[in-house]
């Protein structure tokens, strides 16, 4: 099934209708409205309400890809597409919950550098695809990125270490590092796996609120492609020398893309392991455990849609 949707959607994969402003290298910038369609928010009901935690994107009509560690036990989420500014109603929402989780088998929050960072995410009903609501190509299995390869984060995570939440969807240019460089000692060294990817490591990185959103990669074709999902930065500040954003490969799991599309009825993944967290833990308390990019103050920050 993934196959066949792939080839269906092999036409209008990571075509915008709106293209995305790539014309200068910035230190951030508000995104064009609209020009990465396939960027969705997953957002948490906290109280009566929702409110952004993570990205992700939309790999096909019901289905969004996003970080592992952005899905804990007992939380309730939803989906919304078609977003771009948080605080304005634009009309081109669409809101989708969340028929099935299917978290990577492998993915433990107690071990974030081990890798596997990837849930699979089934939406309740397809969304209206429009100028506002798109899907992103997947590259090639074992496909590997050349250093310094012009990739796209985007994302409505902080501006930069414990600064403000943007409203609007914010893009920055973060260059691959190969992991040859990646995994020097003084970069990243072991913590960074074969099946990762880094990109960025100076000025310009992710942060808060970031993780589970696309590395957003413009192929030889002239698509767009999903290159990676937002896994971690330094714990000390998002943006350290020679620490990049470390994003989870996707070329590397396609074999576990295709089996969970192809099953959707046979939950993959094994059940999420409760740790010595409770469900009511703080999002600042998970977070200095996983030493990732889940949001934090995103929980209490942004309006929900």
């Amino acid at each position: 099934m993934l196959k066949m949707t792939l080839l269906v959607f092999a036409v209008c994969c990571g075509t915008p209708a709106v293209p995305p402003n790539t014309g200068r290298i910035v230190n951030g910038e508000d995104a064009r409205p609209h020009s990465w369609p396939w960027q969705i928010s997953l957002q948490v009901k906290h109280g009566s309400r929702y409110h952004h935690t993570c990205g992700g994107t939309l790999i096909g009509p019901r289905w969004v890809l996003t970080a592992g560690h952005c899905i804990w036990p007992g939380d309730v989420y939803r989906v919304v597409l078609g977003e771009h500014d948080m605080i304005q109603q634009e009309g081109t929402e669409q809101i989708r919950d969340i028929l099935r989780i299917v978290v990577h088998p492998n993915w433990d929050i107690d071990h974030v550098a081990d890798g596997n960072d990837l849930a699979l995410l089934k939406l309740d009903k397809s969304p209206i695809m429009n100028d506002s609501v798109g899907v992103a190509c997947l590259p090639q299995a074992g496909e590997i990125l050349s250093h310094g390869a012009p990739c796209y984060i985007t994302g409505w995570g902080n501006l930069y270490t414990h600064g403000p939440m943007p409203d609007k969807l914010q893009q920055a240019l973060l260059p691959v590092v190969e992991h040859s460089v990646c995994s020097r000692s003084d970069w990243w060294g072991i913590t960074v796996k074969s099946t990762m990817i880094c990109a960025g490591g100076d000025v310009v990185s992710g942060c808060n609120g970031d993780s589970g959103g696309p590395l957003n990669c413009l192929g030889q074709d002239g698509r767009w492609y999903i290159q990676g999902v937002t896994s971690f930065v330094s714990s000390r500040v998002c943006n350290e020398v020679k620490k990049p954003t470390v994003f989870t490969r996707i070329s590397a799991f396609t074999e576990w893309l295709i089996m969970s599309y192809n099953n959707p009825l046979n939950d993959h993944s094994k059940p999420l392991r409760q740790t010595k967290m409770t469900f009511s833990t703080s999002v600042q308390e998970r977070c200095k455990k996983t030493a990732a990019l889940c949001s934090t103050t995103s929980y209490f920050t942004s309006p929900a849609v």
